[in-house]
């Protein structure tokens, strides 16, 4: 049932004849290649699953990606990040047909991404997510996958951890220039004294703020658990002159406009190479120069592990030289 011919580019083509279906062919780059899959194919023909097979040669990861974003990508916390990711992805990649899939397809687009100047770390979440995909067709959607081609390749290395830490002067500088928005300047200055995440703060309900006590609840946090974040008394003291909204919630202002106002900020203050998420770097070095120790650390900013809280943590050399007199 299958012919195996070799073609006049030098090429290898093997054709499989099914009666009453039009014949299905494939072309390899060796003879043993053709045969290989000339044999598999009728195997798959005896097992009556060789339409199936045909089926799923037609299959695109366009195909896989839409629906990987109807289903899976709605049930995760960074839903936007997501979806600009895997839309790459099929820019890129999602005219590929499944089956035909090569882990060399994958290591081009690794290779191209370095190349546009992304990040290693950048690279290496894009191919978590595409192997992600693969992997939930397979196990989750029956669809007979024989490998995953992201595993198969090198990964690129994440890349030291940031390391900005603000000088003496800069926060000043950052609060001056923050005009855009009140709210801001607020959410900045928690930021610092509390190491929450951008999003943490900004889901912040004035109910989960117990100001006897003093902490607020976290009850859904990036990752998957609840946390209580202890309030310093500068802490407490902003939380004090923020107005009560008639929403609930702390603050309004949204994720966008946060970073498009700090970065603005930046561009005022002069101040070079700074991003929002450093503000979160600096609390929690900071907490470390106040004596805390690492559980107790972790328990404020909710690291899951001492390699995830190291990448945040860069304590001044001169405060340490200080602690060895």
């Amino acid at each position: 049932m299958a012919t195996v011919r070799k073609l006049p580019s030098g090429s290898w083509q093997v054709q499989v004849r099914i009666k009453g279906e039009p014949p299905a062919s494939k072309t390899f780059t060796t003879k043993a290649l053709a045969v290989k899959w000339g044999r598999s194919a009728e195997t798959e023909i005896d097992r009556g699953s060789f339409t199936e097979h045909r089926e799923l040669e037609t299959l695109t990861l366009s195909t896989l990606i839409d629906r990987y974003l109807l289903e899976v990508t709605p049930t995760k916390k960074s839903v936007s990040q997501e979806r600009s990711c895997l839309l790459r992805l099929k820019t890129s990649l999602g005219e590929l047909h499944v089956t035909g899939i090569q882990n060399t397809d994958i290591a081009t687009y690794r290779d191209k991404r370095l190349k546009q100047g992304m990040a290693g770390a950048t690279v290496l979440r894009e191919l978590s997510h595409l192997s992600h995909i693969f992997t939930v067709a397979a196990k989750d959607w029956g669809i007979p996958l024989t490998s995953n081609p992201v595993q198969i390749i090198r990964k690129p290395k994440a890349g030291r951890g940031r390391d900005r830490r603000l000088n003496s002067g800069e926060l000043a500088l950052l609060l001056d220039a923050l005009t855009d928005t009140v709210e801001v300047k607020v959410i900045v200055q928690l930021a610092i004294e509390t190491g929450m995440r951008r999003s943490e703060l900004l889901s912040l309900l004035w109910v989960n703020v117990d100001m006897v006590n003093r902490f607020v609840v976290l009850p859904d946090t990036k990752n998957g658990d609840s946390r209580a974040v202890p309030l310093s008394r500068r802490a407490l003291q902003i939380l004090e002159e923020t107005p009560r909204t008639a929403t609930g919630k702390l603050f309004s202002t949204r994720p966008d406009s946060v970073s498009q106002a700090f970065h603005r900020a930046c561009i005022r203050a002069n101040l070079q190479n700074l991003r929002f998420h450093d503000l979160r770097h600096e609390a929690t070095s900071r907490l470390f120069e106040k004596g805390l120790n690492t559980m107790e650390v972790s328990s404020i900013t909710g690291h899951k592990s001492l390699s995830m809280l190291k990448r945040y943590t860069h304590l001044k050399a001169a405060d340490l030289a200080l602690k060895l007199d």
